[in-house]
């Protein structure tokens, strides 16, 4: 699946109005925007750990589904 950065962003950056944002509540937020259902599962297999910013979980996004 291809992701762009536009939708994720959009997605998700809501989420760290906070401050860093878990996997959950990225999930939460994806949802909630109405996000495809392959950005949310995307989102469902990273890691579970605080994401400082959208580009920290841009990044983690790329390494997860780029590795193996």
């Amino acid at each position: 699946m291809t992701v762009i950065w536009a939708e994720f962003a959009t997605s998700v950056a809501p989420a760290f109005a906070g401050g860093p944002a878990s996997r959950d509540l990225l999930v939460a937020y994806a949802s909630g925007s109405h996000a495809r259902p392959e950005l949310i599962e995307l989102l469902r297999r990273l890691p579970d750990r605080a994401y400082p910013d959208v580009d920290d979980l841009w990044r983690e996004l790329y390494r997860t589904t780029n590795s193996g």
